[in-house]
């Protein structure tokens, strides 16, 4: 006895191929308006339902990413940078760089477009398949302090040492104790040639030992930090003072 459409459907879901499930009656209608082989139309199932699986897998792993916001790499405007080439853009864009964990260290002033040229590398990663995951330091070291007392802090934490990518937004941009300081060096240490990091900050890391009162302990996380790098010295005009929208003409 011949099933129905209704039947095929929920077949498909107990199947866990909720995508087929609900397209199925339109893919029948196609089939049939067009004369689909068998093999046509097994084909144009499959590859709905892996195509819908990768889409919902790109946006599980965006809303992850936690990105403050999400502006393409489009939207970094290359011709107005000296510090980066159209040619190293296109080799940071082919990440053979993350396959092979090394870091990338974006310096500059405020607004010199370090943050925006972060999230759209991040972007872009997880469009290929990548995981990526974003913070600033300051909610990076609230995790990291508040770890062993809040499921909240586990959770980031675990997606975050699961992670390709990471991106750490301002790093030193203020003093750390030796608490904060001891954090940092074990959350490094676990990263370190397991995960790939992009850290943006407006200090070079010569000061950054400045601000952490553990010398050997600084230098130990530089150690792990620039051992495979590319540092880039974003030190042209604020990205944002330049596009600022005004209220008058």
């Amino acid at each position: 006895m011949s099933k129905s459409v209704g039947d095929l459907q929920h077949a498909f879901k107990q199947l866990r191929l909720s995508e087929t499930a609900e397209a199925l009656p339109a893919i029948l209608r196609q089939a049939e308006q067009k004369s689909w082989t068998y093999l046509e139309l097994i084909e144009q199932l499959t590859t709905l339902e892996l195509t819908r699986r990768e889409e919902k897998s790109i946006e599980k792993r965006l809303s992850w990413a936690r990105f403050p916001y999400e502006k393409p790499l489009s939207m970094f405007r290359i011709e107005e940078q000296t510090a980066i080439s159209e040619r190293q853009l296109k080799q940071l864009r082919e990440y053979q760089w993350l396959e092979q964990t090394y870091n990338v260290i974006l310096l500059g002033p405020p607004g010199a477009g370090k943050t925006l040229l972060a999230v759209g590398l991040g972007i872009e990663a997880i469009h290929k398949g990548f995981q990526v995951y974003f913070t600033t330091m300051g909610e990076l070291m609230q995790l990291l302090k508040t770890e062993d007392m809040t499921r909240k802090s586990q959770i980031q934490l675990r997606r975050l040492r699961a992670s390709d990518l990471i991106i750490i937004d301002d790093v030193m941009y203020m003093a750390m104790d030796q608490r904060e300081a001891t954090l940092f060096f074990q959350l490094i240490h676990q990263l370190y040639e397991r995960s790939s990091l992009i850290l943006t900050s407006n200090r070079s890391p010569e000061e950054w030992t400045e601000l952490v009162g553990n010398e050997g302990m600084m230098t130990a996380i530089l150690d792990r930090l620039l051992h495979r790098v590319e540092v880039i010295h974003m030190n042209n005009e604020s990205y944002r003072i330049k596009h600022q929208q005004k209220i008058f003409d």
